[in-house]
């Protein structure tokens, strides 16, 4: 008897180290790819489907399958969320017009794109085969299942390609609303096998998800909101921004109220993020900021994995159908094609229309080469993936729509994603400047320590010891003057002060360090007081660490001018791309004067800020008279174009 007992919880046992196995490797292979990635210059995502596709063949590999409820309830809503958080809501306003068209009129647009297309391929193929028609319903619920570009995939490519923010959040904000839309077509697709739906009814049925969605998520992020404002532990913070996303999430999708999980989420994302300044401490942000990074990356590159490791089964499924080889992959690179094509098919029209009947939006036009490449990063992903499952089991060739769901994300992700830094390059489209970025954060920080000061010169009195008062000073000074000196230095041939102190500080940090560990080997200390100790020196050393890893990400080498095309200007060639001002605050003969200014412009040879000339004193065009100093540049946040006097040459 005791043997008998024994026997099922040894096998227990071993399913539970097989799966904290499969677990580690899983973690362990998403890990190495994403540093092969990165030393290769290969983006994660491809690499990672790849690897998934030829591991699915590998004997000793179990069989993995991506079932809806893993997906859309454990994978898509921390994903959504940890971007949503770090999605400005101001620039998701700003193009709140690009993102709704995307998000909502491409989505609806290639759903019934591709159904048309699969129902008359299908089934005429079909008929030919002698096999049974694909229904109309079950080809629209296969195209809203490829419908939306992925949540992960174009952002973490986009990223790394160094595309122009604009489109970044574009596709951000595509993203992170397009699977609401997918999602809703989907159920009505499916809903239309029983009854066949209105128009009333669809509209009535979109409505009720997205408007419940957007409710959920204002009432849940205002209720995180309140709580976490009271929340001063970073730990019990962090843990109820781990909770939200699910929160937001099952109050949405619950049967009373049947809205959009995933809006609900979105929105509560953006809200908690664009409110953390004010409802978190500075501890609480630096925690849930790592947790979420280390999450998102986990999760993210898992998905890819994932997603080629269903390569071998889906395969052998698709064996079994009856339709003859021909058709289906004369179906399937329909379906692909379709996919592709119907992107930019949309996007240019609808953008000429929108202009000519709404004006131009609030952030400016699209241009050509902008959406040439917005019309090529639609990669599909794991939603695609997910969302055919949902199919019924007795779904008309359902092995094959699974099958094509897999071709075209693998597809589109393979095919687009390899080659949109190549399109990038193609068209010119130009990523952020390094140098126009150093420019904003000075300027920022420089104003952010004025107001400082003022603020300190109306909170001392006399009984603050002066030189508690001269390090607050010298403290707020540091900072500002620190991102100052990223500008000023043309070559990276010599050490500024602020490098030099992180130089300095870092030596003496590990003596620290070392003196402490001394301490704790001797015993002559509680563990505690050390750790409290270590703590801060770890807290310190962040600091420099997080400076001196935007210097090593090339940001001081890149403020360096590169010689224009052909070199026709000698002075811009010569000129640096920025220089510290005299005075960051303003045109430097106006704020003596009290007079005011329209826009500023920076020496490029003594760091002189004036006034242009739409300005009613010139000073700009005034000191390059006295000075004859011949290159400047626009001072003004956003512009990083240069002006040469001497040959009258923009650069």
């Amino acid at each position: 008897m005791a043997n008998r007992a024994a026997e099922p919880a040894t096998a227990c046992q071993t399913v539970r180290v097989e799966i904290a196995i499969e677990i580690v490797a899983l973690v362990a292979v998403v890990a190495a790819g994403a540093a092969l990635g990165r030393r290769t210059g290969v983006p994660a995502p491809l690499l990672l489907v790849v690897v998934g596709i030829a591991a699915s063949y590998l004997p000793f590999v179990p069989r993995v399958e991506l079932t809806p409820e893993v997906v859309l309830v454990g994978f898509l809503p921390p994903l959504l969320y940890s971007a949503a958080i770090k999605t400005s809501l101001v620039d998701f306003s700003q193009h709140r017009r690009s993102i709704g068209t995307l998000s909502v009129g491409l989505v609806a647009f290639t759903a019934i794109g591709v159904g048309l297309v699969a129902y008359w391929l299908l089934g005429s193929l079909a008929d030919a085969d002698g096999q049974e028609r694909l229904p109309l319903w079950a080809a629209f619920a296969l195209g809203a299942v490829v419908a939306p570009p992925d949540a992960v995939a174009a952002t973490a490519i986009a990223k790394r390609i160094g595309l122009p923010r604009r489109l970044v959040t574009i596709l951000e904000g595509e993203s992170l609303l397009n699977d609401a839309t997918a999602l809703v077509c989907l159920r009505t697709a499916i809903a239309a096998a029983v009854t066949a739906p209105t128009v009333l009814h669809v509209s009535t049925d979109f409505l009720r998800a997205a408007g419940g969605g957007v409710l959920v998520g204002l009432i849940v992020a205002v209720l995180l909101a309140k709580v976490r404002k009271r929340f001063t532990d970073p730990v019990l913070d962090t843990t109820l921004s781990l909770t939200a996303p699910f929160i937001a999430y099952v109050a949405a999708e619950n049967h009373y109220v049947h809205a959009s999980g995933v809006l609900a989420v979105v929105v509560t994302g953006l809200l908690l993020g664009h409110k953390s300044p004010v409802i978190q401490s500075a501890a609480s942000r630096i925690s849930e900021r790592t947790n979420w990074r280390t999450i998102q990356f986990l999760l993210e590159n898992a998905v890819f994995l994932l997603i080629g490791l269903q390569t071998r089964w889906i395969l052998d499924d698709l064996a079994e159908s009856p339709l003859s080889a021909m058709t289906i992959a004369v179906t399937t690179i329909g379906v692909f094609l379709t996919v592709v094509l119907l992107r930019p098919i949309w996007m240019f029209p609808v953008v000429y229309l929108s202009r000519r009947m709404l004006g131009r939006s609030s952030s400016g036009p699209v241009s050509v080469p902008a959406l040439v490449v917005l019309s090529w990063a639609g990669m599909r992903g794991v939603v695609t993936l997910a969302a055919v499952f949902v199919l019924p089991e007795n779904t008309p060739h359902r092995e094959l729509l699974v099958f094509i769901a897999l071709a075209v994300t693998a597809g589109t992700l393979l095919l687009q994603g390899s080659t949109l830094p190549w399109l990038v390059r193609r068209v010119g489209l130009p990523g952020p400047d390094p140098a126009e970025d150093a420019l904003q954060e000075a300027a920022v920080l420089q104003g952010a320590h004025k107001a400082a000061e003022e603020e300190l010169d109306r909170l001392v009195t006399s009984d603050e010891p002066e030189e508690v008062v001269t390090l607050l000073r010298q403290r707020g000074e540091a900072r500002a003057l620190a991102a100052w000196e990223r500008l000023g230095r043309p070559e990276s041939e010599y050490e500024t002060p602020s490098e030099a102190y992180r130089r300095l500080r870092t030596a003496m940090l590990q003596k620290e360090r070392e003196y402490i560990l001394k301490v704790r080997d001797e015993g002559l200390v509680a563990d505690e007081v050390l750790q409290r100790a270590q703590i801060a020196l770890d807290i310190e050393e962040s600091i420099l660490d997080r400076a001196e890893a935007d210097d090593v990400g090339g940001q001081s080498e890149d403020l360096r001018v590169p010689p224009p095309p052909g070199g026709e200007c000698e002075h811009l060639v010569a000129a640096p791309m920025v220089l510290s001002p005299n005075t960051p605050e303003g045109c430097e003969e106006c704020l003596a004067d009290g007079t005011t200014w329209v826009h500023l412009r920076l020496c490029l040879d003594c760091g002189h800020v004036g006034c242009c000339d739409s300005s009613p004193m010139r000073h700009s065009s005034a000191h390059f008279q006295e000075t004859k100093h011949p290159v400047m540049r626009s001072f003004e946040p956003g512009e990083n174009w240069r002006w040469c006097y001497v040959d009258e040459k923009l650069g």
